[in-house]
């Protein structure tokens, strides 16, 4: 089943069980990899069926998510949350292009963690706020997935933080990398946030926060 991550009345009332099942089929194939090159080149298949409508949509409704934040700090954030999924969305499919996953044959850090993501996400994708001021034909889980799929790559893949290094955040902190290791303000502030990437982030608490 493909993906149709923007088809007219998909909405929040519109979800039915094939999307769940297209999600959750999704995730299993991306849990039998065994290496993080099988990993990047899954996702990458999974990446391709979205199409340049179905990604700026999702580029929409990030925009209109930044547009909600208080300035100054929505001019200050704006250009990470675009790294986050399209900066990430470029270098996976430049990489897929390039047949760099194919020297990627190293095991991921920790598939316990690994696992314990991709059972997280289906439901993550079907969770998400229903707000009235969201075209409801494209308000879909699977611009959620979209999310999720380039986290993973960050994540598991890269061994990189979920939010792109200089990302900041309220109080005038940032994710910071320091001698190869990254360090986030919020990681463990987020424990408690069922959904969040910060949970599965290979980045670590700062010392400042």
């Amino acid at each position: 089943m493909g993906l149709l991550p923007t088809i007219p009345g998909n909405g929040p009332s519109g979800y039915s069980l094939d999307d769940y099942t297209a999600i959750r089929e999704s995730c299993e194939r991306l849990i039998a990899s065994a290496t993080k090159g099988e990993l990047a080149g899954t996702i990458a298949i999974e990446v391709h069926r979205y199409s340049v409508f179905d990604l700026q949509v999702i580029c929409g409704r990030l925009h209109h998510e930044v547009e909600r934040l208080p300035s100054p700090y929505r001019e200050s954030v704006r250009p990470f949350f675009i790294e986050q999924l399209f900066g990430t969305h470029h270098r996976l499919m430049l990489m897929f292009r390039s047949g760099s996953f194919r020297k990627l044959d190293d095991p991921l850090s920790d598939r316990s963690l690994f696992s314990e993501y991709l059972r997280m996400v289906p439901e993550a994708c079907f969770s998400r706020e229903i707000r009235s001021d969201y075209v409801p034909g494209f308000n879909s889980p699977y611009q959620g997935f979209f999310y999720f799929l380039m986290a993973a790559f960050l994540m598991f893949v890269l061994d990189e933080p979920g939010h792109p290094s200089g990302m900041p955040f309220p109080g005038g902190f940032r994710v910071e990398e320091r001698d190869g290791v990254y360090y986030c303000p919020v990681r463990d502030k987020e424990k408690e946030v069922r959904y969040s990437i910060c949970n599965f982030c290979p980045a670590k608490q700062s010392e400042i926060c």
